[in-house]
């Protein structure tokens, strides 16, 4: 696996992550009781705390990726070894 998809692979793994991420730990305005500011919708998160999500979102897609890296660098799954269609 070269350099440039290697890069490709992680970041569509981080922005999968980050989709699976973003909702965990949020409260909405609603949720909360609190009266959102005028304009703001009353579902929108209090303190999304995206700093935090995004460093989660970084190890864990880090972590796949590793896992991922793995599995090609030592051949533990071939493209024989896949299942055809035909």
């Amino acid at each position: 696996m070269g350099p440039i998809t290697s890069i490709a692979i992680f970041l569509t793994i981080w922005w999968t992550v980050l989709f699976a991420v973003l909702p965990l730990g949020t409260r909405s305005f609603h949720e909360m009781g609190i009266e959102p500011p005028p304009g703001a919708d009353p579902g929108a998160p209090v303190n999304p705390n995206l700093k935090r999500k995004f460093l989660t979102t970084t190890w864990i897609a880090a972590a796949l990726f590793a896992v991922l890296w793995l599995v090609v660098k030592f051949h533990l799954v071939t493209l024989p070894d896949l299942p055809s269609t035909y």
